[in-house]
């Protein structure tokens, strides 16, 4: 599955919750994640002092982004390196052809980035001649299915291992068809040694960035495979391409992020892998590129900054929001149709792609507050999911149904004596059986399932009458 658009929600989730293979996978994902967090945290006392401190951290570089920018820009230059700003992902795009033109290149290495996903990049590297071989073993996968990722830190995790046996069979026809590759193991050794010459014949490499450390002008990626380093180490020039929220002030604050977001992310203590670059190749280095660019977008999040949004910009990229979330654990990622699912992209999407297109997704939510609970930055999600709510409905894009029906609850509410009548004339009403299979104006909600029954009595009634739960 690609991504069909936000504004497809509705029918992508009817169409991940009648998928049985995929709500089987949901299921078994959904036991993990959340319980190795909890185990992590449990075992660090300062995690929720951590915690504040990476939430602060990111508010100061917010409030003086500029001077960050610039100062990150300056000494990654001073380290032989190169920066382009890319106000849009057409300007991202562009920039990274360029360098891939000047330097001749046919082939790029590839580790996990979901800003390259979000600009449309491997799409467009092909249409103009250059091959992106996706490195990461889940992206690989999905690069084999031609699918996008469902997750923003395990990209497959909707696939089975039958799936993955599948795409491994039809794409490496060179190799025995009656071989075993019935378990993990086998898999990894497989693709391990198909990249192997990817990573040594690629002309370019392209990574992300989980942080970009203003003191120093480096690019930091937290990892657990090896494919993150050949991808920059082995090609002759290394491209980092991040959003302009990533960078921080120094290495000291990078340390703080390197104890939340693993934990946070996957469980782990730290990552397999803990990456900074810095510059090209210098003279008497054994290894590395001869070129080093950092790509650094924009594409919408200036536009967040100074406003009821900007929170959303500390994000770090964690996942741990849909670990959490009950709704994309139903669902899965590809139902919210772009780059980022879960809690994050019901706020991140409308801000990129805009209210008009995205407005499902901030709807798409139980309020239930888990995504801010586990949040190791403490972005406030449902506070500004209702603020795209808000939006929504001031723009008289939310359906009609639903805005004439909250005008009329508006009505009922800003008028406390006729409120309560009609509550306790709706109790009476409803009251009377265990549950109600089909009430009017509620389609949406007894179509799928049973409307609990009221006790016959109203909660202002109750509370008058001593019965306080």
């Amino acid at each position: 599955m690609s991504f069909s658009g936000p504004a497809n929600f509705r029918t992508n989730a009817a169409r991940a919750l009648a998928d049985e293979p995929l709500q089987q996978e949901l299921a078994r994902f959904s036991r993990g994640f959340q319980v190795k967090r909890v185990e992590a945290a449990s075992r660090l006392p300062e995690f929720e002092a951590l915690r504040d401190r990476a939430r602060d951290i990111k508010n100061h570089c917010l409030a003086h982004l500029d001077f960050y920018l610039e100062r990150f820009e300056e000494n990654c230059r001073a380290a032989g390196g190169e920066v382009h700003w890319c106000a849009t992902a057409g300007d991202a795009r562009q920039a990274i052809l360029a360098i891939c033109r000047r330097l001749g290149a046919k082939t790029m290495a590839k580790g996990k980035s979901m800003v390259s996903e979000e600009v449309g990049l491997n799409e467009f590297l092909a249409e103009n001649g250059v091959r992106a071989v996706e490195t990461d073993l889940g992206e690989y996968i999905l690069q084999l299915r031609g699918e996008s990722p469902s997750h923003i830190v395990a990209p497959a995790i909707h696939v089975a291992t039958e799936q993955w046996t599948e795409a491994f069979r039809a794409a490496h026809t060179d190799r025995p068809a009656d071989r075993s590759l019935s378990d993990g193991s086998e898999i990894m050794a497989e693709a391990r040694a198909v990249l192997r010459d990817e990573f040594l014949g690629a002309d370019v490499g392209l990574t992300g960035a989980n942080f970009l450390i203003a003191e120093t002008g480096s690019s930091v990626i937290f990892t657990n495979e090896g494919n993150g380093d050949l991808s920059q180490t082995l090609p002759r020039a290394h491209i980092v391409i991040a959003g302009i929220e990533k960078v921080i002030p120094t290495l000291e604050d990078l340390s703080v992020f390197m104890r939340v977001l693993p934990r946070s992310a996957t469980g782990q203590e730290l990552t397999v892998y803990t990456t900074l670059s810095t510059g090209p190749r210098r003279p008497g280095d054994l290894d590395g590129p001869a070129e080093y660019h950092v790509v650094l977008l924009d594409n919408g999040r200036a536009d967040m900054l100074g406003g009821e949004f900007q929170d959303m910009l500390r994000c770090i990229r964690c996942a741990a929001c849909m670990n959490a979330c009950p709704v994309y654990k139903q669902i899965g990622g590809h139902a919210y149709g772009w780059v980022y699912p879960g809690p994050m992209g019901a706020v991140l999407t409308p801000g990129l792609r805009g209210v008009e297109e995205a407005g499902h997704l901030p709807n798409a939510s139980t309020f239930c507050g888990k995504c801010e609970e586990v949040c190791p930055v403490r972005i406030p999600l449902p506070r500004m999911m209702r603020h795209w709510r808000e939006r929504e409905f001031s723009r008289r894009l939310s359906p009609a149904k639903f805005r004439y029906g909250l005008s009329m609850w508006a009505f009922f509410a800003a008028r406390p004596a006729l409120y309560r009548l009609f509550a306790a004339i709706a109790a009476r009403v409803l009251g009377g059986r265990r549950r109600w299979r089909l009430l009017p104006f509620a389609g949406g909600w007894t179509g799928t399932r049973d409307f609990p029954a009221s006790e016959g009595r109203s909660f202002m009634s109750l509370w008058r009458s001593g019965r306080r739960r």
